[in-house]
């Protein structure tokens, strides 16, 4: 391996060199905002040049969404801990959405990249099948019992697309004037709680 670059400090393999250029983008979206953020950047932030960069990331939209999974897991941990004491599907459903309202936008990687209105591509991520995922995960990791409940597979993903739209539309379309979390819950447990899925034929 060369032994310019880097910073002088050479990563052991391409695991972490990869690693490395992704703790240097989080920390240049921070720095500069996503719209603002360039390969370029990242580069220097690394101690490297825009090719080395370009070996590992064919554009800046997915390293940034590299930056964003790279954070899923902690915030998935965190948001199960802090909804330990949900046990329905309407406290799933409106809790999930006050939560990411809150912690979302000041979360590094995944908060930044999935920001509603930050750029147009963004947004648009948030309904695709990599971010409907994410959401079921989400539930997943909620204390309620889906099998119960009557949600499987399909269903948890059909729940969660509906949980990351409605995110989406608040955080974009916020009330004026701001409404406090618990007039919020109050109106998505009326409006937005969704039936039990239907069940297939047997």
């Amino acid at each position: 391996m060369r032994t310019r670059g880097w910073q002088g400090d050479l990563p052991q393999d391409a695991d972490e060199a990869r690693a490395r250029i992704l703790e240097a983008a989080s920390r240049c979206v921070e720095r500069f905002g996503l719209a603002k953020t360039r390969m370029g950047d990242v580069a220097a932030e690394a101690g490297v040049t825009r090719q080395t960069v370009y070996r590992y990331f064919s554009s800046v939209d997915e390293m940034l969404s590299a930056v964003a999974a790279a954070g899923a897991g902690e915030f998935l941990d965190r948001m199960a801990a802090a909804l330990d004491h949900v046990r329905t599907v309407e406290e799933a459903v409106s809790e999930t959405i006050i939560y990411c309202l809150h912690a979302l936008p000041d979360e590094p990687g995944l908060g930044l990249m999935l920001r509603a209105g930050a750029t147009e591509s963004f947004s648009r991520e948030v309904t695709t099948s990599g971010a409907v995922a994410l959401g079921a995960q989400m539930l997943r990791r909620l204390p309620v019992d889906w099998p119960a409940q009557g949600y499987d597979e399909d269903a948890m993903e059909g729940l969660a697309e509906l949980v990351m739209r409605m995110w989406l539309s608040f955080q974009q379309y916020p009330h004026h004037p701001p409404q406090t979390d618990d007039q919020l819950r109050t109106f998505l447990r009326r409006w937005v709680s969704p039936p039990p899925p239907p069940q297939a034929d047997r």
